[in-house]
C-alpha cells in the first residue's frame, strides 16, 4: 500500500463513489438544462411582449439589491384587482400591463444560477487531509500526502478540470496561462511533484505567486464538475478563497479533517465562513497517515468530539443523525462523516446542495410566471368590462341629457305665467320692507350735508344708483330662491348622475385630445345647467335677472337735484318698484333661459359625438389587446408556468409511480398513485397534449386549479410533473397529481343512492359551482362523471379542463352534448351555462338512475347525439319547459 493512500477500504469505494457522484451531477445537469430553456423562453416572452406594445409600455422593474448566493426573499404578489385603475382596463401605458415585467434582481439571480458550473471546493485542516480527500475522489494518488509540517506551508490553489489529455500548467485565475518550466514537464509522473505545488519565496514575479495550478484530466467525474483545492492558510484564507468563487460557480463545499478535534484556527475559519456565506459543508474525517484502523469505540469517541464542536458552531443540529445520514428536511444541511467507508454520503450531500439551488431557482421563476399570469387574467376581466360598459355609458349619457333638456324646456315654456305671479307676489310681500330699508340706507363714499343742503347732480346719481342696487339685489335673491324650488328635483336625478357617468368615461380615455374634450363637456354641462346645480346669487340666471331689472330701472328720470332725506329715499325706491313690469321680466327670463338651453344642448351633443368617436377607436384597440391576451400572451406564459412548477415538484418529490388504471377520459388516463409529496393515496391524471392548443388549455387549467383556494367541494390538486420520457421518449406527458376519491356520481347512481343522499350531493355540487363562479370561473362541463364522491358520499367537482374565467372565454363550443345550454352554441355565453348543466345533473339526481332523457334515448352513438344537439337543436324537455 502506498503511503498516505488511506487503506484498501478507500480504494475499494472509489469506483462506487465515482459512479454515484457522476449520477448525481448528471441528474443536476439534466434538470439545469430544463431550467435554462425555461428561463430563455421567459426572457424571450417578456422581450416579445415589450416590443409588441412599444418600448415604453413595459418598464424594467429595477432593484438595487445585491445578487448573493441566497435567493431573494419572496413576497406575495399584490392583488391585481386592488391595483386596477378605476377606469377602463385597456390602459397600457399607465394600467396593469405596465407591471408585467421581469424584475431585474430576480432575472440576475436566475441567470447567475443557470450559468454557474458545479465546483467541488476542498478545504481542510491541513494539506495532507485535503490531498487525501482529492485522491479518494479521483481514485488516483495524484497529490502527495507526505507533508510533515504545516508551519511554513505555502501550497498554491489547485484546480482540476476535464480534458482529453493530461496537462498541467500555471495560470492566472480566469485569465491566461503563464510560461513556466514545471518539474512535471521534465518527466512522466503519477503524483504531481511537490515543488510544482509550492509557492517559492525567491520568486519575485507576482503573477507566479498568485497563479493557480491547473490540472487537466480525462476523468468521468470532471466531466460533470470542477474540483478546486484551497491554498494553504498562510497564503490565502478560506473565506477569501470562497469569496472569489461564490458568484462564478455553484459551490459544493467539503472540509477534510485529519485530527481528533478541530483546532482553534479551524474553528475560527469555519465561524467566518458561517457568518459570511451560511452555506452547508460536508465534513469528512480522513485517516491519519500510517495509523491503524480505529476501533468502533474510539471512532465513536472521536466522532462525538467533532460533533460537539460543529454543534457549537451551529453547523449541525442535535436532531442530526450521528451516522451522517441525510436530513429529511428539503433544505441542504451540513453533514459529518467520520468513517472512510461512508464517503459515498458525499453524493447524498451533493444532491441536496444541487437540488436546493435548482428548487430555489425554479420557485422564483414560477413566482414570476404566476404573478404575471394573474395580472393578465385580471386585466382581461377589466378589458371585457370596458368593452361591455363603455357603449352603455355613452348611450346612457345621451339619453339622460335629452331627458334633462326636455324637462328644462318644459319648465321654461310652462312656468312663464307662474314666474310672473311669483315676481308680483314677491314684490308685494317685500315692498314695505324694501322701502324701509331704502329710507334707512347709509350711502357709501358720498358725504351728505347735515343742514339738508342739496348736493351735486353727480352725487344724486350715485345715491339713486345705490338705492337701485339695493332693490335689485334684494329682489334678485328673493326671486331666485323662489325659482329654484321648481327645478331643484332635477339636480341629483339628472346632473349628478350625468357628471358621474362622464367622469367614468373620462378615466377610461387614453387620447389626450379626447381627455380635454371630456373636461370641456363637463364645463358646458355646468355652465348650461348651473341653475339646477347651485342657483345661488351670482349664478347665470341670477345675472340675467339682475341685468333685466337694471335696464328697466335706468329709465326712471328725475328733476333738479333735491335734498337727500328719508322721504326722498323712500320716493326713489317707490318709483323704482312701481316701474318694474313683472310680465316683461318673466318673459325675458324664460326667453333667455330657452336660448341658453338650446345652445348648451347643441354643444353637448357635438362634444358627446367627439367623445364617442375617441372611445370607438380606443375600444377597437382594447378588443385587439384582449384577443392577444386570451389567445397568445396568457397561454404562452401559462405553459412556462406549468413547466417551472413541474420542475419544482419533481425536484422536491420525484417522479410519481403509476399504479392501476382508474379510468379514461377524452384527453387522458387516470391512474392510482400510492403516495407522492406526502399525500396518500393519490390519483394521477396523465395527459399527452397532441398539439399547441391542447398544451395551452392544459397549462391554463393547471393555473386555474392551482390558483383556487382550497375548498371542500373541489378536488385538491397536489402538483404536477412533466414526463419527457413518456412512451419511450416519443412524446411528452403531463402528470397531474390530485386527491383520490371513492367513485364518481355516475357509478354511485348506478349502485343506488337514497333520496336524502342524492339531495345532499346536489347541494354539494351547487356549493362547488357557486364557489367557482365567485372566483370568476366557469366550469363548462358539469356532468355525472365530473362529480366525485368520497366514502361518505359527499361530492366534489373535478376536471377543470374546460374551466375558464369569463373574460378568457373565446366562445368555443365545449362540454358534453346533453349538458350543453342552447346559448353555448351561439358562442356568446356566461356562467349561466353551468346552471343549465346542473339542471340536467339534477334531473339525473332526482330520477335516481343514469338513463338518458327521453329526447336523447334513441341516439345510437355519440355522433348521433351531437347531431341532435348541434344541428337539430334538440334539448331535454325539462329544460325546454323551464325556459318557456
Amino acid at each position: 500500500m502506498s503511503e498516505g493512500w488511506g487503506g484498501p477500504t478507500v480504494r475499494g469505494s472509489g469506483g462506487g463513489l465515482n459512479r454515484e457522484l457522476c449520477r448525481t451531477f448528471g441528474h443536476y445537469n439534466r434538470h439545469l438544462t430544463r431550467l435554462q430553456h425555461n428561463l430563455r423562453e421567459t426572457k424571450k416572452f417578456f422581450r416579445d411582449l415589450k416590443y409588441s406594445q412599444g418600448p415604453t409600455v413595459f418598464p424594467v422593474v429595477a432593484n438595487a439589491g445585491p445578487v448573493g448566493e441566497e435567493p431573494p426573499e419572496q413576497h406575495p404578489a399584490p392583488s391585481a384587482v386592488d391595483s386596477a385603475p378605476a377606469g377602463g382596463g385597456a390602459s397600457l401605458l399607465t394600467g396593469q400591463l405596465s407591471s408585467i415585467a421581469f424584475p431585474r434582481h430576480e432575472e440576475e439571480y436566475l441567470q447567475l444560477t443557470v450559468s454557474c458550473h458545479p465546483c467541488l471546493l476542498i478545504f481542510g485542516q491541513n494539506c495532507n487531509a485535503k490531498c487525501q480527500l482529492l485522491n479518494m475522489l479521483l481514485g488516483k494518488r495524484l497529490l502527495p500526502t507526505t507533508k510533515i509540517s504545516e508551519e511554513h506551508c505555502k501550497r498554491r490553489r489547485i484546480r482540476f478540470t476535464h480534458g482529453r489529455q493530461t496537462r498541467i500548467s500555471l495560470a492566472l485565475p480566469g485569465q491566461y496561462e503563464l510560461v513556466h518550466n514545471l518539474a512535471a514537464h521534465q518527466s512522466s509522473w503519477e503524483t504531481i511533484p511537490e515543488e510544482d505545488l509550492e509557492i517559492h519565496d525567491d520568486d519575485e514575479d507576482l503573477a507566479h505567486q498568485i497563479a493557480e495550478l491547473e490540472v487537466t484530466l480525462n476523468h468521468s467525474l470532471l466531466q460533470e464538475m470542477d474540483i478546486v483545492i484551497a491554498p494553504c492558510r498562510g497564503f490565502q484564507s478560506a473565506e477569501d478563497t470562497l469569496g472569489e468563487y461564490i458568484n462564478s460557480v455553484l459551490p459544493v463545499i467539503t472540509f477534510a479533517i485529519s485530527e481528533a478535534e478541530l483546532s482553534t484556527l479551524d474553528m475560527n475559519e469555519l465561524q467566518e465562513i458561517k457568518e459570511k456565506f451560511a452555506l452547508p459543508i460536508f465534513f469528512f474525517k480522513v485517516l491519519n497517515l500510517g495509523s491503524e484502523l480505529i476501533s468502533p469505540q474510539n471512532a465513536e469517541t472521536e466522532k462525538s468530539s467533532l460533533f460537539r464542536q460543529l454543534l457549537d458552531l451551529d453547523y449541525l443540529s442535535s436532531s442530526h443523525c450521528s451516522c451522517g445520514a441525510p436530513s429529511t428536511d428539503a433544505k441542504a444541511q451540513s453533514m459529518l462523516v467520520e468513517q472512510s467507508d461512508k464517503i459515498r454520503l458525499l453524493s447524498t450531500f451533493s444532491k441536496q446542495v444541487l437540488q436546493q439551488r435548482l428548487v430555489d431557482a425554479a420557485t422564483i421563476l414560477n413566482i414570476v410566471h404566476y404573478r404575471c399570469l394573474d395580472i393578465f387574467i385580471n386585466q382581461a376581466f377589466d378589458m371585457q368590462r370596458d368593452l361591455q360598459i363603455t357603449p352603455k355609458r355613452l348611450e346612457y349619457t345621451r339619453k339622460k341629457e335629452n331627458e334633462l333638456y326636455e324637462s328644462l324646456m318644459n319648465i321654461a315654456n310652462r312656468k312663464q305665467e307662474e314666474m310672473k305671479d311669483m315676481i308680483i307676489e314677491t314684490l308685494n310681500n317685500m315692498k314695505e320692507e324694501l322701502l324701509e330699508d331704502a329710507a334707512n340706507m347709509e350711502f357709501k363714499d358720498i358725504i351728505i350735508p347735515e343742514n339738508g343742503e342739496p348736493i351735486s347732480s353727480k352725487d344724486i346719481k350715485c345715491c339713486m344708483k345705490q338705492i337701485q342696487e339695493l332693490i335689485i339685489s334684494r329682489l334678485n335673491q328673493a326671486v331666485a330662491n323662489k325659482l329654484i324650488s321648481s327645478v331643484d328635483y332635477l339636480r341629483e336625478s339628472f346632473v349628478g348622475t350625468l357628471e358621474r357617468c362622464l367622469k367614468s368615461l373620462e378615466k377610461s380615455q387614453q387620447d389626450i385630445s379626447v381627455h380635454i374634450t371630456s373636461n370641456y363637456l363637463k364645463q358646458i354641462l355646468n355652465a348650461a345647467y348651473h341653475v339646477e346645480v347651485t342657483f345661488h346669487s351670482g349664478s347665470t340666471v341670477s345675472r340675467m335677472l339682475w341685468e333685466q331689472i337694471k335696464q328697466i330701472i335706468q329709465r326712471i328720470s328725475w328733476v333738479s337735484p333735491p335734498a337727500i332725506t328719508r322721504e326722498w329715499k323712500r320716493k326713489i325706491a317707490q318709483d323704482a318698484i312701481e316701474s318694474l313690469s313683472a310680465s316683461r321680466l318673466a318673459k325675458s327670463i324664460c326667453s333667455q333661459f330657452r336660448t341658453r338651453l338650446n345652445s348648451s344642448h347643441e354643444a353637448f351633443a357635438a362634444s358627446l359625438r367627439q367623445l364617442e368617436a375617441g372611445h370607438s377607436g380606443r375600444l377597437e384597440k382594447t378588443e385587439d389587446l384582449w384577443l392577444k391576451v386570451r389567445k397568445d400572451h396568457a397561454p404562452r406564459l401559462a405553459r412556462l408556468s406549468l413547466e417551472s412548477r413541474s420542475l419544482q415538484d419533481v425536484l422536491l418529490y420525484g417522479k410519481p409511480k403509476l399504479g392501476r388504471e382508474l379510468g379514461r377520459g377524452q384527453y387522458g388516463v387516470v391512474y392510482l398513485c400510492n403516495a407522492w409529496g406526502g399525500h396518500f393515496p393519490c390519483a394521477l391524471k396523465s395527459v399527452v397534449p397532441p398539439d399547441e392548443k391542447h398544451w395551452n388549455d392544459l397549462a391554463l387549467e393547471f393555473h386555474y386549479m392551482r390558483s383556487l383556494p382550497k375548498h371542500e367541494r373541489l378536488v385538491d390538486l397536489h402538483g404536477s410533473v412533466i414526463d419527457y420520457s413518456y412512451g419511450g421518449g416519443s412524446s411528452i406527458a403531463v402528470l397531474l397529481i390530485m386527491e383520490q376519491l371513492h367513485r364518481d356520481l355516475y357509478t354511485g347512481l348506478k349502485a343506488g343512492l337514497t333520496l336524502e343522499t342524492r339531495l345532499q350531493i346536489a347541494l354539494d355540487v351547487v356549493e362547488g359551482i357557486r364557489f367557482l363562479h365567485s372566483q370568476g370561473l366557469v366550469h363548462r362541463d358539469i356532468k355525472l362523471k365530473n362529480v366525485l364522491l368520497d366514502k361518505n358520499n359527499r361530492a366534489k367537482i373535478t376536471d377543470l379542463g374546460f374551466c375558464k374565467p369569463e373574460a378568457m372565454m373565446s366562445g368555443s363550443i365545449v362540454g358534453t352534448p346533453i349538458h350543453m345550454a342552447p346559448e353555448l352554441f351561439t358562442g356568446k355565453y356566461d356562467n349561466s351555462v353551468d346552471v343549465y348543466a346542473f339542471g340536467i345533473l339534477f334531473w339525473y339526481i332526482c330520477s335516481g338512475h343514469v338513463k338518458l332523457p327521453e329526447a336523447f334515448e334513441r341516439c345510437a352513438n355519440k355522433d348521433h347525439l351531437w347531431n341532435n344537439v348541434f344541428a337539430l337543436n334538440v334539448f331535454p324537455f325539462l329544460m325546454r319547459n323551464v325556459g318557456s
